[in-house]
């Protein structure tokens, strides 16, 4: 689930969990002993983290949900990671979402590739980011920017990042490594996200709430991300975590969220077809014809355009259409009339 590879004096940890790297229950212990060992590794210095592929990682494994989670939760890893004694690097490959982000939250420095997007999608789900996002977030961008984020669920763009003081370096793709190395090597006092404090004026929150009434009124878990961030800025970190988890709980156990996990699943379960054989490869579509232009089959064009597929429109009249129509109800008759 994860790969090590020593660098002279700094350890390099490569999450390794097609497709997303998502950060299941094996993922957790794997990154958790890797950290441990480091501190107790004379011979390693500082510590970078990364992920394999074009993903750094898509978050916690939601199949998890629900469960009895194993030991060390994600809490308790993105805290150790935050605890270590020595340097730790984030160098984000590409798309940290979700738990993902948190883990890079916990790293005192990162860096990123341009392309990277970051963001905390949580609230989608109907939750919160439950690893320490709501109060780590805050105390980098400031509290007025991490509501956005994570009340919206959007994600950012590498460079937004680095102009809000989420990633301190951007790097191109073939020298991330060696730059987070070096980063990491650099490093001669530890800047923990946790000990930084944010201060916003409370008319931030009150503000945020009045102009996004019509939107969130009635949703739990955007208005339990305002409250979230509002502890960030009130609480010290740990206080602060266990008003984010207290919210998370709560939230998980809600019919909101119960919701719109169903409906993500459902979304994904129905994209695939049963039964079919995984080496089955998909046509390769050229063209497409539609017949008729009303407001259906300007739809369906508009969408077959927009993947960039070329489109011919056919308008077909009544009488031509009926005409169809019943070529196709004879030779229906004619089969059903042979048994067929």
């Amino acid at each position: 689930m994860i790969e090590t590879q020593l660098h002279d004096d700094v350890l390099v940890i490569t999450i390794a969990n097609p497709p997303v790297n998502a950060l299941g229950e094996k993922v957790r212990a794997s990154l958790s002993d890797a950290i441990a060992a480091a501190q107790a590794d004379a011979a390693v210095r500082a510590i970078v983290i990364t992920g394999r592929g074009k993903m750094f990682s898509g978050g916690a494994d939601i199949t998890e949900f629900g469960k009895a989670l194993a030991e060390p939760g994600l809490p308790q890893l993105v805290d150790a990671i935050e605890a270590s004694s020595k340097p730790v690097v984030a160098a984000i490959n590409g798309m940290a979402l979700g738990g993902g982000l948190e883990v890079a939250l916990g790293c005192h420095c990162r860096v990123a590739v341009p392309s990277a997007k970051m963001g905390l999608p949580e609230v989608k789900l109907g939750i919160l980011p439950g690893a320490g996002g709501t109060q780590r977030l805050p105390r980098l961008v400031g509290g007025e920017v991490a509501l956005d984020m994570i009340v919206s669920g959007e994600p950012i763009s590498a460079s937004r990042a680095q102009q809000l003081g989420l990633v301190d370096a951007l790097a191109a793709a073939d020298a991330l490594l060696e730059q987070a190395i070096a980063m990491a090597r650099s490093v001669t006092a530890i800047r923990r996200t946790g000990d930084l404090t944010v201060e916003a004026d409370g008319a931030v929150f009150d503000n945020f709430l009045a102009a996004n009434a019509r939107k969130i009124a009635k949703l739990e878990a955007p208005l339990a991300c305002v409250e979230a961030v509002k502890a960030a800025t009130e609480l010290p970190i740990d206080r602060g975590q266990a008003k984010e988890r207290e919210l998370f709980a709560r939230l998980l156990a809600g019919d909101q969220s119960q919701a719109l996990r169903h409906a993500f699943f459902a979304e994904r379960q129905a994209a695939r077809i049963d039964d079919l054989p995984k080496e089955t490869q998909p046509r390769e579509i050229a063209h497409v014809g539609v017949i008729g232009a009303g407001t259906m089959g300007g739809g369906i064009s508009m969408n077959f355009l927009s993947a960039g597929i070329p489109v011919t429109i056919v308008e077909m009249t009544q009488e031509a259409l009926d005409r169809g129509t019943g070529v196709m109800r004879k030779n229906y008759e004619a089969t059903v009339a042979r048994g067929g």
